[in-house]
């Protein structure tokens, strides 16, 4: 039977809790864990629960740590995670540059110490839900590409996301990897036992790896060639160096490094909708220009999708329905539930 948002939730939860974290911040990580699983985000999703219990375990992260405000103004401020949870942190840095963007019209809130905080749109979309605009820059957690023109892998995937609301409630909302495919996104094939798209890995040689469980062999390709490179540069130097976290050869494989703090480094922004014009105008606009593009000519004469779309019909419906997560990610749970005496999840 589908597993409902809330019976996931509860389950995630309790065995983020079976291992010493506080109530509040296994309820807050396993919301966005099983929200991005119900956006179709499953590189982001439970598949993470696991890697996220045996750094705890390890103590490679801390289960309670002491998160404080550091450099606060009144349209900025970092948050220092105490090396806890990366999805307590990022909400909470997201609740404060939202609460300073009513007040103040922007605001900029980093984090340091931090650790992978998934999906990297659900911070957006939680200013884009209050009517603000929403964008967020991470270095992700491992890496995995060279420079432009190099051979040595000291890049990451680092993401970017950019949510804009609308009249309708349904915002805009961008959210990439600055590689062609995640790491995520190569441990669901890899775990489905499917073979990569010629595209997401090269070897040194410049040619195609498809094997998934042999993409650490090789390396992950930019979208846009040199400028998704440079863009994952850029984004590096906003999240990462600009907080005084990890970037390049400092960032920690979270993945084979289980007790290693990765203090990693997140960046979110958000501001007022109606900087410039009454808000009302403001989201009529949006909304009718984000209309013409979906009805615009396509070649199937269908109706255009556009980013956000399908991750919102996937929760909607998903929300109804219930979810199956893949059955490797549901027996890993269940070792863990095993192990820590909580209840099973087959």
């Amino acid at each position: 039977m589908p597993f409902s948002f809330d019976e996931l939730t509860g389950r995630a939860a309790g065995l983020l809790s079976a291992v010493g974290v506080p109530a509040d911040d296994a309820r807050t990580t396993a919301l966005r864990l099983v929200e991005a699983d119900f956006r179709g985000r499953t590189g982001h999703g439970l598949i993470r629960l696991p890697s996220y219990l045996e750094r705890l375990v390890a103590g490679g992260m801390k289960a309670v740590p002491a998160m404080r405000t550091l450099h606060e103004t009144p349209v900025s401020a970092q948050v220092d995670a105490d090396n806890g949870l990366g999805q307590v942190a990022m909400t909470r840095a997201t609740e404060l540059a939202v609460a300073k963007a009513r007040e103040s019209g922007v605001a900029v809130v980093g984090t340091v110490r931090s650790n992978h905080a998934g999906a990297a749109g659900l911070y957006p979309a939680m200013a884009a839900e209050q009517g603000l605009v929403g964008v967020y820059f991470a270095v992700a957690n491992a890496n995995g590409m060279p420079p432009w023109g190099g051979v040595e892998p000291i890049l990451g995937t680092n993401p970017v996301a950019v949510a804009i609301p609308t009249a309708d409630g349904a915002p805009f909302l961008l959210d990439i990897a600055t590689t062609t495919a995640s790491h995520g996104t190569i441990k669901v094939a890899r775990q489905a036992g499917e073979q990569m798209p010629v595209g997401w890995v090269v070897g040194a040689d410049g040619e195609p790896i498809t094997d998934p469980s042999r993409a650490d062999e090789g390396f992950l390709v930019p979208i846009g060639g040199y400028k998704g490179a440079g863009l994952t540069i850029a984004i590096g130097l906003l999240a990462g160096v600009l907080n005084g976290a990890a970037f390049g050869r400092s960032v920690v494989d979270h993945r084979v490094d289980l007790t290693t703090p990765t203090n990693t480094g997140q960046l979110v922004i958000a501001f007022r909708a109606d900087l410039f014009r009454p808000l009302e105008v403001v989201l009529a606009d949006l909304t009718q220009h984000l209309a013409e593009l979906r009805s615009s000519t396509s070649r199937d004469g269908g109706p255009l999708r556009l980013p956000g779309d399908e991750a919102a019909r996937r929760l909607a419906q998903n929300l109804r329905t219930g979810v199956d997560p893949a059955p490797a990610v549901l027996a890993g749970l269940d070792g863990w539930a095993e192990r820590l005496g909580t209840q099973r999840w087959t």
